[in-house]
């Protein structure tokens, strides 16, 4: 499988809606059968994929964010293990 290209706009799919859920003090994915309950990282990284942002940018604002470089691997297999699981869409 080859890697993602960062110039994708990933947005969460359909039938998934993110929110902040202070009794779990955590982002979380809501499905209608259930809700899957986020890491720090992987919230991070859910709440930027509106379909607007490409992963490139996704990146640039996380390293911004958080005083890092080189989080490009990291979040590009995110999305693409989001991306398997129908969390996150893109064209």
């Amino acid at each position: 499988m080859t890697a993602l290209a960062t110039s994708i706009r990933p947005r969460i799919g359909a039938g998934f809606r993110m929110q902040w859920e202070p009794a779990q003090n955590c982002h979380v994915l809501l499905y209608p059968e259930g809700m899957v309950k986020l890491n720090g990282s992987a919230g991070e990284i859910m709440v930027r994929c509106d379909g607007e942002r490409s992963i490139e940018a996704i990146i640039g604002e996380l390293e911004l964010a958080f005083n890092a470089k080189g989080l490009g691997p990291e979040v590009v297999s995110f999305v693409e293990i989001a991306g398997r699981q129908k969390w996150l869409t893109w064209e």
